[in-house]
């Protein structure tokens, strides 16, 4: 599996345009084969930025994904819309998708 995570820092006069981006992106991430999942979440400490969080079953998923026209499309408008350059996590990881975390369970 391929897991990545991004630092996406929003310009706060974007953020409603983000937000419909994201959204739409996401949905075309997780209609692909090879997404294990795909999500944004926005950071309880700064509310101008927003984790991506990703999984792809392996590299070909990976190199399919980035080939989408969709991914061209968000790489067009993320420039206008980010107020740095993200940060990026990228892990080869030989799990296949989160497992159950053994220190909490519900009551």
């Amino acid at each position: 599996m391929i897991l990545i995570n991004i630092k996406m820092p929003i310009r706060p006069d974007k953020v409603d345009e983000w937000l419909a981006l994201a959204d739409s992106y996401a949905k075309d991430v997780n209609s692909e084969d090879g997404c294990l999942f795909f999500q944004f979440a926005r950071s309880l400490a700064d509310e101008h930025e927003f984790i991506c969080i990703e999984g792809f079953k392996d590299a070909g998923a990976g190199a399919t994904h980035v080939k989408q026209p969709y991914v061209k499309a968000f790489f067009d408008a993320a420039p206008d819309l980010v107020s740095a350059q993200p940060q990026i996590i990228y892990i080869d990881t030989p799990h296949d998708g989160f497992g159950p975390m053994g220190e909490i369970q519900p009551r």
